[in-house]
């Protein structure tokens, strides 16, 4: 409880996956986790077994789903900003997860990086087997914030999707997995940045509704594949009113992967 006088903490400390994981995240500022970062989680394969990155982590929403759910992985959050660092620290040494974070590596660097510098940073050529990522992919026009956190956070730089996408080429092993989850309008910079890299693409939109239009969509690949482009079944988050449907309700908890593999 809060007393009157007090100021409210800087943080909340929230439960993911019906417990399966805790999230500290900041309350007022900067980026909060919710569905967009399960969802991507949920593109790993539930018998993944190998080592995943996670560009761009936050407090670390989508690397710990990843871990939570795939028991067998581990994984390292790559996140550039100090402030959402520290956040990713204080979720690392939450008790309530203290199951998956042996398994959970952080490091403070910027996905754009290049060669040697982005090696030292800790994201070394062929080093994993899946890279995830949720970029910022608002325009500035769409997300106008005084929260320089928040806005960092959330609007896309020019290149955006090239330069994450050229570095997850870099640090994952052949034939290794990518996903990554943007609204649908970024999908032709996404295709383009994808070509010589990352092939045999499966798209999953994402629709609020039956009847609405998609508002994200989730995209998987593998490095060095040449398979076609496939456009898959989509998800529907909401069959009626605002409760999840039965299908994004499991896989918003853990027990269900996106493509059902």
């Amino acid at each position: 409880m809060i007393h009157a006088g007090r100021e409210r903490p800087a943080f909340t400390t929230d439960a993911f996956h019906r417990g399966g994981f805790w999230l500290v995240q900041p309350r007022d500022a900067g980026h909060r986790a919710g569905m967009d970062a399960l969802m991507l989680a949920a593109a790993v394969p539930s018998g993944f077994r190998g080592h995943a990155v996670d560009f761009g982590a936050g407090a670390g929403a989508a690397g710990l789903a990843v871990a939570a759910r795939c028991r067998e992985a581990t994984v390292t959050l790559v996140e550039l900003s100090p402030e959402m660092t520290g956040f990713a620290r204080q979720t690392l040494a939450h008790e309530g997860n203290a199951h998956v974070a042996p398994r959970v590596s952080l490091v403070e660097a910027d996905v754009t990086q290049t060669g040697k510098v982005r090696a030292g940073a800790g994201l070394a050529d062929n080093s994993c087997d899946f890279v995830i990522m949720n970029p910022p992919f608002n325009m500035a026009r769409d997300r106008a914030t005084p929260d320089e956190l928040r806005r960092r956070a959330h609007v896309m730089e020019n290149g955006l999707f090239e330069s994450w996408l050229r570095s997850a080429a870099a640090i994952v092993r052949p034939r290794g997995g990518l996903a990554l989850i943007a609204r649908p309008q970024s999908l032709p910079q996404i295709l383009a940045a994808l070509g010589g890299r990352f092939g045999s693409a499966e798209i999953m939109p994402i629709h609020p509704r039956a009847d609405a239009a998609a508002i994200r969509i989730v995209l998987r690949a593998r490095k060095g594949a040449r398979g076609a482009l496939a456009l898959c079944p989509p998800l529907i988050l909401h069959d009626q009113g605002h409760e999840l449907s039965i299908r994004a309700d499991a896989i918003s908890n853990g027990q269900a992967s996106l493509f059902a593999d």
